[in-house]
């Protein structure tokens, strides 16, 4: 399903070329001296809310990028499904919500690759439903996914094999965010949810004897972006200058560190 992924390939370019200095492109921006991002804040430990505030990873991202272009970093904080229309429409600059690279979204947006992830399947403690993976296990199964995110295409894409092999489908329950659809599982309305290797660890930490992974984690050489308009080389130039800044002096790692991110999803070793 992910065939054109090119983080792996260009963007060690950045580190290994010189760094031009990043600055912010002198027009085509939502407001001067800012960047105006859109973010669903629903996916820990990328961005979420504490205490009424946005937090995560990205959000530090974003707020070093801005740093080195020497711009206000500023949210729209909406629901995932949305973020790719504010772009369209000019509401926003940049989205920055850990979107995953598909070639049916880079139809749609440009990207500046910056991680790559896996996934896992979770499922309640004990494994009730005797689910064994990303596998035929999961056939006949209730799965909860995250509208519009890329676990709703996975999981689509297993209800087809299911059904391709003559076994029953899955019903693929969709939930406004991540947090809903791990309710979801709790509540035994889902048998399984899939969600990053990073938010799977956010939430075993969180709630160890409510739920555990099963089988391998999938498809890991999934990478996340910024998405920019279509055509929009100004601003990717300049994400892509501020980014080469933040991996030399080291901030980049410490966001990883700080985040408790495994080192392997970083694109510039």
């Amino acid at each position: 399903m992910f065939r054109h992924f090119l983080a792996a390939a260009i963007l060690p370019l950045f580190v290994a070329t010189p760094i031009i200095a990043a600055e912010l492109p002198k027009e085509g921006l939502v407001e001067a001296g800012a960047i105006n991002y859109g973010v669903a804040a629903t996916f820990a430990p990328f961005e979420f809310q504490k205490d009424g505030q946005l937090t995560g990873f990205d959000i530090d991202f974003i707020a070093a990028l801005a740093k080195k272009l020497g711009a206000e970093a500023k949210a729209s904080n909406m629901e995932f499904k949305g973020l790719i229309p504010a772009l369209s429409g000019g509401r926003i600059d940049i989205i920055n919500s850990a979107m995953y690279i598909n070639p049916q979204r880079s139809e749609q947006v440009d990207f500046v690759p910056y991680m790559k992830i896996g996934n896992q399947v979770i499922v309640q403690k004990g494994n009730p439903s005797k689910i064994t993976g990303r596998d035929d296990s999961l056939c006949g199964k209730t799965i909860s996914v995250t509208l519009g995110g890329i676990q709703e295409s996975q999981a689509r894409a297993d209800d087809k094999r299911c059904t391709d092999k003559g076994l029953d489908g899955i019903k693929v329950l969709t939930m406004p965010t991540a947090q809903d659809s791990a309710l979801t599982l709790r509540q035994g309305r889902a048998d399984a949810t899939f969600d990053s290797t990073p938010g799977a660890v956010v939430l075993l930490d969180a709630l160890p004897d409510v739920y555990e992974t099963v089988g391998e984690e999938f498809e890991s050489d999934t990478n996340i972006g910024l998405a920019t308009r279509k055509g929009d080389t100004a601003i990717q130039e300049s994400l892509k200058a501020a980014l080469a800044e933040i991996v030399a002096d080291g901030t980049y790692k410490s966001l990883i560190e700080k985040w408790k991110l495994p080192a392997t999803v970083s694109i510039f070793n």
